[in-house]
């Protein structure tokens, strides 16, 4: 799927789903909380370092599960719309570069005072 086309379908979506049996650091995910989008995702690997259960999306094990709260979010809309701005806010928090270099700056006046 070209990028656009990816960035116009979760920019679209009410909510994003990552079913995966193995993950790593889901690239997809944070770039759905980015746009604001609550996340359905399973319960593997990076995605549970990302997706804060009940907060910013849904960490699930099952289809049934998964069926469950996607359908929990679509009738739910308000509490839908307030995971997404939360996890925004995470993203902006934990994984991009200005908090890393934030970090690397911290780490320099501790070492080099």
């Amino acid at each position: 799927m070209g990028l656009g086309l990816h960035n116009a379908l979760q920019r679209g979506a009410d909510i994003i789903i990552q079913k995966s049996l193995r993950e790593g650091f889901a690239l997809t995910v944070t770039e759905a909380m980015w746009k604001r989008k609550p996340v359905v995702g399973s319960n593997v690997g990076g995605i549970p370092l990302q997706v804060t259960d009940g907060v910013t999306g849904f960490l699930v094990r099952s289809i049934e599960e998964t069926a469950e709260r996607i359908t929990f979010l679509l009738h739910n809309h308000e509490l839908a719309v307030e995971m997404g701005e939360v996890g925004k806010e995470q993203i902006r928090k934990n994984f991009l570069i200005t908090r890393q270099i934030k970090d690397y700056l911290r780490l320099m006046s501790i070492i080099a005072p």
